[in-house]
């Protein structure tokens, strides 16, 4: 039994015309938005950064950081975006396989040099550091798909399940890692051939993290290309939504989901090298890639692309500027408000940016 507009006025009850909570739902985002770009621009004396008036160049390198951070956040988080946004498979292992696969680009870098320790950017080439990535990248991927073939695959639907599972799997890579690869802070080394510095508005700007923002461009267009203008990515998409009727027309939806698996777990491998790259990996470093991933998928929307490279940014420049920009001695709230922002996102798009409901 229905209750009409009329019954509803009798009961007290007030309704919110659909047109009016749009608006709400616009200035509850833009309101803020417009309160710190006003900050930004004229308030943040007191802010490591100052002004955007008295400190343009401050200003560019938070924006540039910012864009550059959030590529890496793309990449790390495409491939959580495919295994849990769109094939609706938990990986909570996601974090293991991005330091798996520093640990082994590291490892073959140095073999590759021939030098264990203090390598300098000079003696890398760019082949130094491209094929430790690929290589990387390809038995993570191949570790990825055994781990879905086996553990996975049998629990598909069951959070919980695949949850404890990848948990599990996670807490042993990490105890594996520790033993193999020793309990000390490693860096993969750039190519020579991107370790310069330029200038911004009067302020030095290294090369390095433009072009892990360019490999980041790169990864997106390949990603939403392949998902949306080949028939594996129509497979995939069709396959999310009805497994039954795909498996009807006699296409291997396992196989399917196994290539979209190996995807996944190689963009995690690929966005490992970076982070290796841009920051360093240690033991421990797994579980701060997962909360970024997790962070990035939750703003974007599950399975979206789209809303992936717009989660990276939201939170990528939340990430720079929170710290540049927070009056001084309160910086160590920045992590606070990085999270405000997710919890802001939420109260407006519970699905997230570009998310569905189901």
């Amino acid at each position: 039994m229905g209750v009409d507009s009329t019954d509803v006025e009798s009961l007290g009850i007030v309704v919110i015309p659909p047109a009016v909570r749009r608006r709400l739902a616009s200035a509850v985002v833009l309101v803020p938005i417009l309160l710190v770009i006003l900050w930004v621009l004229f308030l943040g004396e007191g802010s490591p950064a100052g002004t955007a008036v008295t400190e343009p160049g401050e200003l560019a390198v938070v924006i540039f950081n910012g864009l550059t951070f959030a590529g890496l956040l793309f990449v790390v988080s495409a491939g959580l975006t495919l295994i849990f946004g769109l094939m609706r498979t938990v990986n909570m292992a996601h974090g293991s396989l991005i330091l798996f696969s520093g640990y082994i680009a590291i490892d073959l870098q140095q073999s590759m040099v021939g030098k264990k320790r203090n390598i300098d950017t000079n003696d890398v080439g760019l082949l130094d550091w491209i094929v430790p990535l690929l290589v990387a990248a390809v038995i993570v991927a191949v570790f990825g798909v055994l781990m879905q073939q086996v553990f996975l695959r049998w629990n598909q639907g069951e959070d919980m399940r695949q949850t404890l599972i990848t948990l599990g799997i996670s807490v042993i890579l990490a105890d594996q890692m520790l033993a193999h690869f020793g309990g000390l802070a490693k860096r993969m080394v750039w190519p020579g051939a991107v370790t310069y510095f330029f200038e911004v508005m009067g302020e030095r700007y290294a090369m390095t993290r433009l072009f892990m923002l360019a490999a980041a461009v790169v990864v997106g267009v390949v990603l939403w290309l392949w998902l949306n203008r080949t028939r594996m990515g129509m497979i995939i998409r069709a396959g999310v939504d009805d497994q039954t009727m795909v498996r009807a027309l006699g296409i291997n939806i396992t196989l399917v989901f196994g290539i979209t698996f190996f995807v996944g777990a190689f963009l995690a491998g690929f966005g490992g090298v970076m982070a290796a790259s841009f920051a360093g990996i240690a033991p421990g470093a797994d579980g701060q890639w997962l909360l970024h991933s997790l962070v990035v998928v939750i703003i974007g929307g599950l399975g979206s692309i789209r809303g992936a490279v717009a989660g990276s940014l939201l939170y990528g420049m939340s990430l720079a500027a929170a710290p540049a920009y927070l009056p001084k001695g309160y910086a160590y709230y920045a992590i606070i408000l990085t999270f405000a922002v997710l919890a802001l996102v939420l109260a407006v798009r519970p699905h997230g940016l570009f998310g569905r409901e189901e």
